[in-house]
């Protein structure tokens, strides 16, 4: 199973509200067979903070691929409601949660005499290129880093690219786009010293008055 997502030039557009994508489950587990074990097993991305509508489409995805899914742990950080049962398709899964114990951006899922698996829960309203960084950060079957230290990287590289557009702004608003080909680029003319080495000429400066 592969994340629903692509870094396209559509990507905002894929996951809009109007967009036919927006009906698919958002999630990317680790590949199955992993050598090494991982802190993480992959990252979902709901569309709401609603465990009882977000969990059945979660675990009808990942039931026939680690096992009926049983029980659930959150840490309620960032879940208003923690249901304690919740119907999915042909069981009910029981949910529970661990405040100090669990990192508040990851979701704990049980399956009966299978396994345990943790998946990144990226919160809703991300924006889908960190998402998108997200999903594949937190399915690398080399990974080490937690859910909370992987949104802290993301957070950082989405402050950069934010700068970055901001400076692009400004260098074009100041015509930088001709200062991009360096033909138009002023040169700094290079002379030959005494003893054969080439030197940049210093630039002209006006001459300043001198005081008497």
């Amino acid at each position: 199973m592969t994340a629903t997502i692509s870094l396209s030039p559509t990507l905002e557009d894929r996951f809009s509200s109007s967009s036919p994508a927006s009906s698919s489950l958002r999630l990317s587990p680790a590949p199955i067979g992993a050598a090494a074990r991982t802190l993480l097993d992959g990252a979902w991305w709901p569309r709401s903070r609603d465990l009882g509508t977000e969990l059945p489409a979660l675990t009808a995805a990942l039931d026939p691929l680690w096992g009926r899914i049983t029980r659930v742990t959150v840490n309620p950080t960032h879940w208003p409601v923690v249901p304690r049962k919740v119907p999915v398709t042909g069981h009910v899964v029981k949910v529970g949660w661990f405040l100090a114990e669990q990192d508040p951006h990851e979701l704990l899922l049980l399956s009966y005499r299978t396994g345990r698996w943790n998946l990144l829960v990226i919160p809703p309203p991300t924006d889908p290129v960190s998402a998108a960084w997200l999903m594949s950060a937190a399915g690398d079957p080399l990974g080490t880093s937690t859910a909370s230290r992987l949104m802290e990287q993301a957070a950082r590289l989405r402050t950069a690219r934010e700068m970055d557009r901001s400076l692009e702004a400004v260098w074009d608003s100041e015509g930088g786009h001709g200062a991009r080909d360096p033909a138009a680029r002023p040169r700094i003319p290079a002379v030959m010293t005494e003893s054969g080495d080439r030197a940049i000429a210093p630039v002209a400066t006006p001459n300043r008055p001198t005081g008497r």
